[in-house]
């Protein structure tokens, strides 16, 4: 082919030649007509041969799919079978109104192609839809990655939007949109090219290419974006790396801001209605000579770029790749598990768990949790099915090991109702038998609480093997019955945020766990879904899986399932899992270790795995099924939904807790509020539901020790519900008479929220609206008894009464009296303490940000760091140093009057 292309560009310098003899302009319009007098006839009749030559090399240069014009293409073309990868038609020239030719540049192997206006320009939308669909259709799918960025788009708009059907069958990625997804394309562009270790080269990626297409550079692009932009179009060519970027150069904001031209590309510069077409990489349309004249260099005659390509031969092409990739029917879950009705439960686990991870053609490949592999890590992107993937795998635990050798704990991170599958109902109460907790839509709070849970009972399972004398999990588990623990935790991302509380103590706690609990039969099964369930975009020029720390825990996961979209999990000289179509799966169970194309490799295998909701119907019979065979003690597993908030009043676990009842929530029969055989010494008062495991109600002990005082902070409305929650189930968990609620009005504007409020208590306690002479009367006066403040910021400082206030927070608790008060200012509540922050120790944050300012030692210092969220606050103890992340219970005006505790 180098001959061809010399050949090329030696006829289109001659093409540049004759136009100049003709009285081109340099813009390459054609001169006014009788500007070329004399020879013009010969001129033309050369570039009409010349023109001719053109058709016939470009023929050669882009053969099929890569020259063939679009507007006439049908799909007989095979797809994907060409061994000649490399020149790519951009449109045609017209040297003369009657003379024409295909223009062709080098690409694949070769350069980039840049284009001065973005995809708003309806000749650039065409010109990269068409470029697109050539790729897709030349380039064998398992050789081509390609990454789309459109920062002027829409979910279903923009340069992809006639390739909607090519992205629902998982052949394409949507568009990023946004500024994080530009640098995630650049840093998954980069990790492409980046050796894996320094003496391991990435320079070979066995004929793969990835292709970086940028429609348009999105909002808030900055000179660091495009300088690595710049970079990788530097390096790009000799690892299968190729860009296509429209709005290149970008605008500049000062001249010196100004960038050259893509590094290796073909810059194709618009103007109306043609185009001009610049010197390709190493090589040039002109003539060294003219170019030494001053003559610029590029393509000399007037271009005209292809037309986007007809919907329905993208249509055509998308279904037969889409049939393509489908090697066969899916199997279906039935396939996959041992049949329940002979084989349910006849699987010991004192040798390791095992499920079912998909078929190798006509053989199922199973994977194990045990010594030897006893974490998996699973990844993919959005919407390519590792939330099915998950749910076949625990299907097939449930199916072969028996719950009373096996509990599981589930977490789901992201939005939406992971796992309704294996969850009760109120449709249908039946549930696996081996899932012990469940948090779905959860907080990162939430998982590391299981962390915990694990960690601790990886301690109690320690204390017991040295006491047994054991060193096996099979030899303990023979000695003490106990069985393994399974950890799923989807979409982990959140927990390890570093702008999030938990991320350290989370990371700690992983390691801990990863490390010790293959040896006691505790197990981990990590897995990303792609995106961004957290709701906060990944640090700046992270990729996918940045959460992922693997140096530190890699070699503790070598069980590595990448989905399509999840091949950052594998080694990076590891391709296996590039072009992956959605319902398939790379299953490699030595760390992501890849090895030579083509070899066998005993540690790796292509599988397809089952989508359990395609027969929801079958699946739930399975359910029901186990759940028929459970032991008739065996209760429902404690669910924790992040988007539902509870109700203090209609849970029967509550109602217990308002009554003192030490049980959990959840785990002892319902007990009447009326009760008052239950009350315990302290009292406590009931906010919401905890965001953790076991499930428990957040909750303020009014102990009788100086400081048992509680503030809340937050706007108007926030406080308001939440105080009366709080006053609500002190009256209930009080016998009926024995407390006093003594609310402090400042004045008119809060008489009517303390009057609902003693109305709430319905009779149960002594209520009365009173002013701050109340305190007198308290100097000596013994509980229990609640001043209950609502708007504490109006209060008076200096005077008499702020400070029998405070005399009364410090000798009060010791006779039962303590005070519930309410804040919208820090600045308010710390003025009220002054030296003394010690002198209030519960603090409940709403919606009021807490940012503690270094240096300023004082009440606030007692306040601490949160960041409100939607439904959630922070109860902290100043006494213990505890933190406890809750859901607020539902406004107690909302339950109506049926629901108020009489």
């Amino acid at each position: 082919m180098g001959t061809d292309l010399e050949r090329a560009a030696t006829l289109h310098r001659s093409a540049a030649a004759t136009a100049a003899a003709l009285g081109l302009e340099s813009t390459g319009r054609l001169a006014p007509a009788g500007a070329a007098a004399g020879g013009g006839t010969a001129i033309a009749s050369n570039q009409h041969e010349i023109a001719e030559q053109l058709r016939s090399l470009a023929a050669r240069l882009a053969p099929g799919w890569w020259g063939a014009p679009l507007d006439a293409q049908t799909p007989a073309m095979p797809l994907g079978d060409l061994e000649h990868i490399g020149y790519l038609r951009i449109g045609i020239a017209q040297p003369l109104d009657d003379a024409r030719f295909p223009v062709v540049v080098p690409f694949l192997g070769a350069g980039h192609l840049a284009i001065d206006g973005d995809v708003r320009d309806r000749r650039v939308a065409g010109l990269l839809r068409a470029t697109l669909l050539r790729l897709l259709a030349a380039v064998p799918q398992r050789r081509l990655v390609v990454r789309t960025v459109d920062g002027i788009a829409t979910a279903r708009q923009g340069v992809l939007a006639p390739f909607q059907r090519l992205i629902d069958t998982g052949v394409l990625r949507p568009a990023a949109t946004e500024l994080v997804g530009l640098r995630t394309a650049l840093a998954e562009a980069e990790q492409w090219i980046r050796p894996a270790r320094p003496m391991v080269s990435r320079h070979h990626r066995q004929g793969r290419f990835l292709v970086l297409l940028i429609a348009s550079l999105p909002e808030s692009t900055d000179g660091g974006d495009l300088h690595r932009i710049a970079r990788l179009a530097q390096v790009g060519p000799e690892h299968g790396l190729h860009l296509v970027v429209a709005g290149w150069p970008p605008p500049p904001l000062t001249p010196e801001q100004s960038r050259a031209e893509l590094p290796r590309g073909t810059t194709i510069r618009l103007r109306n209605p043609h185009v001009l077409v610049g010197d390709p990489p190493g090589e040039s349309f002109t003539d060294q000579s003219a170019v030494a004249a001053g003559q610029p260099g590029g393509l000399h005659a007037p271009t005209y770029l292809d037309a986007g390509p007809p919907q329905q031969l993208i249509d055509q092409v998308g279904a037969e790749l889409a049939a393509a990739v489908d090697t066969g029917a899916r199997p279906t879950l039935a396939d996959s598990l041992p049949d329940p009705a002979t084989q349910l439960w006849t699987e010991s686990t004192a040798d390791g768990l095992s499920a079912g991870a998909g078929f190798d053609g006509h053989r199922q490949v199973v994977l194990r949790f045990n010594d030897l592999t006893p974490h998996w890590l699973v990844a993919g992107r959005a919407g390519a099915g590792v939330d099915e993937f998950v749910t076949t795998v625990l299907y097939g635990l449930a199916v072969r090991h028996r719950p009373a050798e096996l509990a599981v704990h589930l977490v789901d991170l992201s939005p939406g109702e992971s796992f309704a599958g294996l969850l009760p109902t109120d449709a249908d109460p039946a549930w696996l038998p081996h899932v012990a907790t469940a948090g779905v839509e959860a907080d990162p709070e939430y998982a590391l609480s299981v962390l915990r849970l694990l960690a601790a009972e990886i301690d109690r399972r320690a204390w017991l093997a040295g006491r047994n004398g054991t060193n096996t999990f099979a030899e303990l588990a023979a000695a003490v019955d106990i069985g393994r623990i399974l950890g799923v935790i989807k979409d982990p991302a959140p927990l390890f945020d570093p702008a999030a509380s938990t991320a350290a103590e989370a990371l700690e706690l992983l390691q801990r766990i990863a490390r010790s609990g293959r040896g006691c039969g505790i197990h981990l099964l990590l897995a990303d879904s792609g995106g961004d369930p957290g709701g906060r975009p990944p640090p700046d020029g992270a990729a996918a899986g940045w959460w992922w720390r693997g140096e530190s825990l890699a070699s503790q996961f070598p069980v590595r399932v990448a989905l399509p979209g999840g091949d950052w999990l594998l080694e990076p000289n590891n391709d296996s899992a590039v072009g992956l179509p959605v319902g398939r799966a790379v299953v490699n169970t030595a760390g992501g270790l890849g090895g030579p194309r083509g070899a066998v490799r005993g540690h790796e295998r292509t599988v397809s795995f089952p989508d359990p909701y395609a027969d929801l119907p079958g699946a739930t019979r399975l359910r029901q099924l186990i759940w028929s065979h459970r032991d008739t003690s065996a209760r429902p597993p404690q669910v924790f939904a992040g988007y539902r908030q509870p109700d203090l009043v209609s849970e029967a676990g509550y109602q217990q807790a308002l009554t003192g009842t030490t049980e959990p929530a959840g785990t002892t029969e319902p007990a009447s509020v009326d009760d008052p055989a239950g009350a315990i010494d302290p009292p406590v008062c009931l906010l919401g539901e905890a965001v953790e495991v076991p499930r428990r109600p957040a909750e303020f002990r009014f102990e009788r020790a100086p400081g048992r005082h509680l503030a809340i902070f937050g706007s108007h409305d926030r406080t308001t519900d939440l105080l009366a929650t709080a006053v609500l189930s002190l009256a209930a968990h009080h016998p009926p008479g024995s407390a006093r609620l003594l609310f402090v009005s400042f004045g008119e504007h809060d008489q009517a929220q303390l009057a609902a409020l003693a109305a709430l208590v319905g009779g149960r306690q002594p209520t009365e609206v009173v002013d701050l002479d109340i305190l007198r009367a308290l100097g000596d006066a013994t509980g229990p008894a609640y001043l209950v403040v609502a708007t504490a910021d109006v209060l008076e400082l200096g005077g008499p009464a702020s400070a029998r206030l405070r005399n009364l927070l410090d000798s009060g608790p010791a006779r039962g009296i303590h005070l519930l008060s309410c804040w919208q200012q820090e600045a308010a509540f710390a003025a009220f303490l002054g030296p003394s922050p010690e002198l209030i120790a519960g603090i409940v944050l709403l919606d009021l940000t807490v940012e503690p300012a270094a240096g300023q030692p004082g009440a606030a210092d007692r306040l601490p760091r949160w960041r409100p969220r939607d439904q959630r606050g922070l109860l902290y103890d100043g006494q213990t140093d505890r933190r406890t992340v809750f859901v607020p219970f539902r406004p107690i005006a909302a339950a109506g009057p049926e629901r108020e505790v009489r």
